[in-house]
């Protein structure tokens, strides 16, 4: 952001370019962008929220309960329309957002030392823990309903409302201009984080529910109160001030992308440019901070704890699946022609005769060798060789094979199909296995149809030859979706079933904010979206028209 400033003509033009790279891999937009812009705003001011409304119970334990707490910071039964507000929640949400208005170098500060104290805490709740289920047999796996009481459905069913805990992870990507050798550090930092959390949550998850069988943790504060029923009063105090700073650390981690994603989306033109304002002292998208923390605020007041985590895993899973299949879209059928802003037009014109003289050039020079050549059939062989045979016994064989059905022609149209096809095979195999409402027969049938589709998919898109322009789309150079496309097809597959296992108030909640996303996409973002006045050529062109510029500028 900041850093992104150019003086010289020689920057103007690495400008150019930077903006240019940002029109190419928006070549998936409009509605990729604005539906997956949409989601992640839904994943973060509604995912902030969610951490804000767990802060309270926390603070309160803190203090001796939550009588203990001022007037002013208690939640409060509002009985007219049955809610209970958290001031709390708001108040830390305003002074975390006061914080990240600051700079980004004071909060990685802030963020690593609070992390580190987390770390510290989870890592004694690990050790205290298993001592503890050692000298008391684990009796929370003791069940009478045996150890999956709501079978794999359930436990699959929970894990669609908690896929909110592995959110922040995205969140990285969104602070890419402001991290240094992005390339490199981006992929580390997400793997890395993602390795050491998924491993503290699942022995975090084994310690706890074998402590307290999972009827009886509390869940406001559920680690403390584990640790209490067993006689271990001062381990409560300690777990409360890790709890209380991881929260306040998720809150941070939560609402500092927000801004950054708003701010993408107003410079391409989606969003009113009042969003993509920075700050020339501190380099933030101070007004965009400011409407996050609000909006967050908000919700964080007003909203209950369990229909926050619907919404932010709905919002969160169906962005991640929409990312999937733009996987799949960018390796088989990449745009043939790309967006370039409307400067480089002196630039394009140039390199586009140039390429039609070349052309012109092959087709008078291809005509002249075949007029000098004679007919196909003057030049045809009289006697025909041992292989010229065998091609034409093994025609039947070629008749099975995917070269007879897909070619340059139809390449692009059928790799569609079947990414279509792919993404309803998903929906119609998870939808099936996991209504149970369903009469057997057609459960099963629908269960049948549903993954013979996705595996018809998976044959076919592994056989097919994926484009040649996959590997030049956007000049990436950095890392890339391995294991295409066993990966995505995998990843549509799993967020498919955890989708249709979320409650349908959450749907209908989703819906309409994502229907706001809509209006607003055709009121404003339609008609000031920077791929209105840009110019389309082919992506073998670009290159050409970087050198071209250059040239021109320097």
């Amino acid at each position: 952001m900041g850093s992104f400033k150019f003086f010289t003509r020689r920057k103007q033009v690495d400008s150019v370019e930077v903006k240019t790279k940002g029109l190419l891999a928006k070549e998936l937009t409009v509605p990729h962008l604005i539906a997956i812009g949409w989601a992640l705003i839904l994943e973060y001011t509604i995912g902030s929220a969610t951490v804000a409304r767990g802060i309270t119970p926390n603070l309160a334990a803190l203090i001796g309960g939550a009588d203990k707490l001022p007037i002013f910071l208690s939640r409060q039964h509002i009985p007219g329309i049955d809610i209970i507000v958290d001031p709390c929640a708001a108040i830390l949400v305003f002074i975390i957002t006061a914080l990240l208005c600051i700079g980004i170098k004071e909060i990685a500060v802030v963020q690593g030392t609070i992390t580190s104290i987390n770390v510290c805490a989870l890592l004694f709740v690990v050790t205290a823990g298993s001592y503890l289920g050692f000298k008391f047999g684990w009796v929370g796996y003791d069940l009478h309903n045996g150890y999956f009481p709501f079978g794999v459905d359930g436990m699959l069913a929970g894990s669609a409302t908690v896929f909110f805990a592995y959110i922040g992870f995205d969140a990285i990507a969104s602070t890419a201009e402001e991290v240094k050798n992005p390339q490199r550090n981006l992929p580390l930092g997400i793997g890395g984080a993602l390795f050491l959390c998924c491993g503290l949550y699942m022995m975090i998850s084994i310690v706890v529910v074998g402590l307290v069988p999972y009827y009886a943790i509390d869940p406001d504060t559920p680690i403390s109160s584990a640790f209490v029923k067993h006689g271990m009063h001062w381990a409560a105090y300690i777990i409360n001030v890790g709890a209380f700073t991881a929260l306040c650390s998720a809150l941070m981690g939560g609402i500092l992308p927000q801004p950054r994603i708003l701010m993408a989306m107003a410079r391409d033109g989606l969003l009113p440019p009042f969003f993509s304002d920075i700050n020339k002292h501190t380099q933030i998208p101070v007004k965009s901070t400011i409407v996050t923390g609000l909006g967050a605020a908000i919700l964080a007041f007003f909203m209950e704890v369990s229909e926050l985590a619907g919404m932010v895993s709905l919002g969160t899973l169906f962005a991640f699946t929409m990312v999937a299949a733009s996987v799949l879209i960018l390796r088989y059928i990449p745009p043939n022609k790309v967006p370039l802003p409307p400067s480089l037009k002196d630039s394009i014109a140039a390199v586009s005769k140039q390429y039609d003289d070349i052309n012109n050039a092959k087709t008078n020079s291809k005509y002249e060798n075949t007029k000098a050549a004679g007919t196909s059939e003057d030049t045809k062989p009289l006697i025909l060789k041992d292989d010229d045979v065998a091609i034409e016994r093994s025609f039947f064989a070629e008749y099975f094979t995917l070269k007879r059905y897909v070619n340059n022609e139809n390449r692009r149209r059928v790799a569609g199909r079947m990414i279509a096809l792919t993404c309803l095979g998903a929906f119609v195999l998870t939808y099936s296995s996991s209504n149970l409402s369903l009469h057997s027969f057609v459960r099963f049938t629908l269960c049948g149809v549903g993954g013979i589709t996705l595996l018809s998919t998976l044959a076919f898109l592994s056989s097919m030859e994926q484009d040649d322009a996959s590997q030049n789309f956007g000049h990436s150079g950095g890392f890339v979706c391995p294991f295409v496309p066993l990966l995505p097809i995998v990843s549509i597959l799993i967020n498919s079933y955890l989708l249709v296992n979320l409650s349908m108030g959450t749907w209908l909640r989703v819906s309409v904010w994502l229907a706001g996303g809509v209006l607003v996409y055709a009121f404003y973002g339609r008609t000031h979206s920077s791929l209105k006045d840009v110019i389309y050529v082919p992506a073998i062109q670009v290159d050409e028209i970087y050198r071209a510029s250059k040239t021109c500028l320097v």
